[in-house]
């Protein structure tokens, strides 16, 4: 099930990351408006295909430095375009926030030498009857 949304956010997160990371300009205006807007000192993360959980990570950074990120690009009129739209920060938002629980059981698990049946079924459970459970109250409603 592909949804463009996701495709079109995940799309516009690699592009604002990879003009950062192709200019050095855009790095040295982003930790300037990092120290001024008391935002941690972090440089973007690059999704790599071969490193599991690097796309979480990728998304996580973005929206840690989004303030920064469209101060940087908006004053610049040729990358202007690619500050995350609302909707696309509300995506990634959503993407984090579903797949962040995923990365601290693959964390957890990877840190053991070895990893047998008997650490699985637990961290099954507990996705099963915790995380994969619809939240309490109504869902908010959103126009598309």
């Amino acid at each position: 099930m592909k949804d463009p949304r996701i495709d079109r956010a995940i799309g516009v997160c690699k592009k604002v990351v990879s003009a950062f990371s192709f200019s050095w300009k855009k790095r040295r205006d982003m930790a300037v408006v990092q120290a001024e807007l008391g935002l941690p000192s972090h440089n973007l993360i690059t999704e790599s295909l071969t490193r599991w959980g690097s796309r979480q990570l990728m998304v996580e950074r973005l929206l840690e430095q989004e303030k920064a990120i469209a101060q940087v690009l908006g004053a610049d009129k040729k990358s202007r375009h690619l500050v995350p739209t609302w909707q696309d920060i509300d995506v990634l938002e959503s993407i984090n926030k579903a797949v962040s629980p995923l990365k601290e059981f693959t964390d957890a698990l990877s840190g053991e030498a070895y990893v047998s049946v008997s650490y699985l079924k637990p961290v099954i459970h507990l996705l099963n009857n915790s995380l994969l459970q619809p939240e309490e109250g109504p869902a908010p409603r959103r126009s598309c």
